[in-house]
C-alpha cells in the first residue's frame, strides 16, 4: 500500500525512485537498494536512485546492458541471486563507489511492465549472508508494480522537457524575427532609400535643365540611372537575405553546387543527392553551408573543401569539411573570449531545427562540421 501510495501521488521520476528504494529496503530487511533504469537507447543502465548514503551517486554510475549483475539481469530478463563470494561470480562487477565489499549477499530483479518491456533493474544487498528465497518472487511483483509508474513519470518528464524546449524555441524565433526585421529595415534605410532619394534629386535637376543645358541634364540622368541600378542590386540582395531565389529556381542540391562555384580562392566539391525537405529546411541547410564556407575562407587557410548532403535514418545530414589548419575545439570552448570560427550561429541554427552540430578538428588536420537535422513533416 505504501508503494501504491508513492507511485500514485507523484509524477517526478527521481522522487518515485528514491521513495521506492527506501520502502523496498525496509520491507525486505536488506541494507541497501539500487535502482538502475534503462536509458532511451536501451543500451545502458543508469543508477537513478538508491538508499542513503548512495543516493548522492544517482546519475553518476552507468553499466552497459550485459555488464555486471544488473546488466546481466537486464540482458536475460530474469532474477539472479549471489549468496556469498560475489567476486567469484563472473556476472558481478566491482564498482568502488558502491562499496560492494561491505555486503555479503545480493539479489537482482528486472523491472518489467505487464507487456514484458524492460524498464530497469532492482539490486538489493545484505550485509549478513542471505539466500532470499521467497523474497525473489515478492521483489518481482513489486518491480512490476512500479514499472508502469516509472514509465509514466518518464513520459511526463519528456513532455515537460518538450514544452520547455518549445518555449525556448518560440522565444528564439521571436528574437531572430526581430533581429531580421531590424537588419532588413537598416538595409532599406541606409542603402535602398538613400539611393532612391539621391536619384530623385538628380532627376529633378535633370528636369530643370532640360531645354537649358542638355549636356548637364544628360549627365544627371546618367547618374540617376547608376543609382537606380545600385538600388536594384541592393533590393535583390535584401530579398536574397530572406530566401535565396536560387533555391526556388534550382532546388537545394543545385543551389549548393552554385554556391560552391561562387566561392573565391577555394576549390569546393559538392557531393549531394536528391533531398526532399520542406522549404524552411532548404533555406536553413543552404544558409548553414554558406556560413560554414565563409568560415573556411576566413579562418581555415584551406585549399579545398567538400560539401556533403545526405538523408539517413537520423534525418538530413549536411557536412562541410576542409583541408585547412584546423583548431582545438576544446580549447575554443574553454576560451573566455569570443569563440570565433562562426560556430555560435551554426549551433543556434542547429538547436532551432531540433538538430545537432558536431565539430571535429585538430591543429593541422582540417575541420569537419556535421549538422544533423531530424526528419520534419511539412505542416498541412
Amino acid at each position: 500500500m505504501r508503494i501504491i501510495e508513492t507511485i500514485s501521488s507523484r509524477l517526478d521520476l527521481d522522487e518515485i525512485v528514491q521513495n521506492v528504494a527506501a520502502i523496498i529496503t525496509e520491507m525486505t530487511a536488506t541494507d541497501v537498494c539500487f535502482v538502475h533504469l534503462l536509458d532511451d537507447d536501451r543500451q545502458r543502465l543508469r543508477l537513478c536512485g538508491a538508499t542513503p548514503p548512495f543516493d548522492r551517486l544517482a546519475g553518476r554510475v552507468e553499466l552497459a546492458v550485459g555488464e555486471g549483475m544488473a546488466g546481466w539481469v537486464a540482458a536475460h530478463g530474469e532474477p539472479a541471486v549471489i549468496v556469498e563470494d560475489k567476486r567469484a561470480d563472473p556476472r558481478y562487477k566491482y564498482i568502488p563507489e558502491l562499496h560492494g565489499e561491505e555486503f555479503t549477499s545480493m539479489v537482482s530483479v528486472p523491472i518489467l511492465t505487464r507487456l514484458g518491456h524492460l524498464v530497469g533493474v532492482l539490486n538489493l544487498h545484505s550485509k549478513r549472508r542471505r539466500e532470499f528465497g521467497d523474497d525473489v518472487e515478492l521483489l518481482r511483483s513489486l518491480a512490476g508494480l512500479v514499472a508502469g509508474a516509472i514509465e509514466n513519470a518518464r513520459l511526463y518528464r519528456r513532455l515537460a522537457d518538450r514544452e520547455e524546449a518549445l518555449e525556448r524555441f518560440t522565444e528564439r524565433m521571436v528574437q531572430l524575427q526581430e533581429s531580421e526585421s531590424r537588419r532588413l529595415a537598416g538595409e532599406i534605410h541606409d542603402g535602398i532609400s538613400q539611393r532612391i532619394v539621391s536619384m530623385f534629386f538628380h532627376l529633378s535637376a535633370a528636369r530643370d535643365l532640360v531645354g537649358e543645358d542638355a549636356a548637364r541634364a544628360e549627365q544627371q540622368i546618367a547618374t540617376a540611372q547608376e543609382l537606380a541600378g545600385a538600388a536594384l542590386d541592393e533590393t535583390r540582395y535584401a530579398i536574397a537575405g530572406l530566401r535565396p531565389p536560387v533555391l526556388d529556381d534550382l532546388g537545394l542540391t543545385a543551389s549548393l553546387q552554385s554556391l560552391a562555384r561562387g566561392i573565391a580562392d577555394l576549390h569546393v566539391h559538392v557531393d549531394a543527392g536528391v533531398c526532399d525537405v520542406p522549404e524552411f529546411l532548404e533555406s536553413a541547410l543552404y544558409r548553414s553551408a554558406q556560413e560554414a564556407l565563409q568560415n573556411v575562407q576566413k579562418h581555415a587557410q584551406a585549399v579545398t573543401a567538400v560539401i556533403r548532403l545526405s538523408t539517413t535514418t537520423a534525418g538530413v545530414v549536411l557536412q562541410v569539411s576542409d583541408d585547412g589548419v584546423g583548431f582545438d575545439p576544446a580549447a575554443l570552448r574553454a576560451s573566455s573570449g569570443p569563440t570565433g570560427h562562426g560556430l555560435p550561429g551554426l549551433r543556434e541554427r542547429a538547436r532551432l531545427l531540433g538538430g545537432t552540430l558536431e565539430v571535429r578538428s585538430a591543429p593541422g588536420s582540417g575541420t569537419t562540421l556535421t549538422l544533423t537535422v531530424p526528419p520534419h513533416q511539412e505542416s498541412a
